[in-house]
């Protein structure tokens, strides 16, 4: 029987062959859903920024998170916090003040985020920022969510949005004396922003990079780089955002605490 076995395979080359490729095609699938599978359950992801490089790290939040269990956040992980306030002309995030108000309890830097709108206008936007954010010292500066995603569906001019977008920045800047940052995906940018705001410092929001650092077109720097969707944090029932600051300890101090010399009227 062996020596007909060996005799079979050995002038059945083809079959092998076949095998060995279903096998290996299956072994292939296989590993993919399992790392689909570990990715989309957020136990893995494409980015892993260096530690050593990237020291500062934080996640943003929303009402998408729910009932966040403050006593488990690791604060020790968690630098700070950047959660959503306000959107657009009137809504404003059911869970923002109970978040501000735990996070600021527990010692954690914290920042607050308005999702800009194309259908109102800068001045309507940025009084319902101003009237739901506190202006309390050591926050991180107002940070203004500029994509299309989920955005209204004319999209405005070059013109049109520098317009409103300047009238919100300058709102905001005067009565919180920080600079705002700007929150972009790479279309954003790319469209609108290219060339332009040099003043205004970038958080980019890139998923996948595969590990590579983000690259704006123009080549400027940016300073926050949102790079997982889905992060696992003990005392957070949902997958939330992860982010790093591109700088040391020094440097986020020094963000978080200096305000902006105003124009003189």
């Amino acid at each position: 029987m062996k020596k007909q076995l060996k005799f079979s395979v050995f002038r059945s080359p083809q079959i092998t062959k076949r095998s060995l490729f279903f096998l290996l095609f299956c072994s292939l699938l296989t590993i993919t859903g399992v790392g689909g599978l570990l990715f989309y359950f957020g136990i893995i992801h494409i980015n892993y920024p260096d530690r050593n490089r990237f020291p500062i790290r934080g996640i943003d939040i929303s009402s998408h998170q729910k009932q966040i269990d403050w006593e488990r956040l690791d604060r020790s992980t968690i630098n700070f916090i950047l959660m959503k306030a306000t959107e657009g002309g009137n809504f404003k995030d059911p869970r923002f003040q109970d978040n501000w108000r735990q996070a600021r309890q527990q010692g954690t830097i914290v920042g607050a985020y308005h999702f800009f709108t194309f259908c109102k206008s800068g001045r309507e936007q940025a009084q319902n920022y101003i009237e739901t954010v506190p202006k309390q010292p050591g926050t991180l500066p107002p940070v203004i969510d500029l994509e299309f995603s989920g955005n209204c569906r004319s999209q405005p001019t070059q013109a049109g949005l520098e317009t409103e977008l300047n009238t919100f920045i300058a709102i905001v800047e005067k009565f919180y004396r920080k600079r705002p940052i700007l929150y972009v995906t790479h279309e954003f940018y790319d469209r609108y922003l290219q060339n332009r705001y040099a003043q205004q410092p970038i958080w980019i929001s890139d998923f996948y990079s595969f590990n590579k650092l983000p690259i704006l077109a123009d080549g400027k720097q940016w300073l926050f780089w949102q790079y997982s969707e889905r992060g696992r944090i003990a005392g957070i029932p949902t997958l939330v955002d992860l982010n790093v600051f591109n700088g040391d300890k020094n440097q986020f101090d020094r963000l978080v605490n200096t305000e902006v010399m105003q124009k003189q009227q």
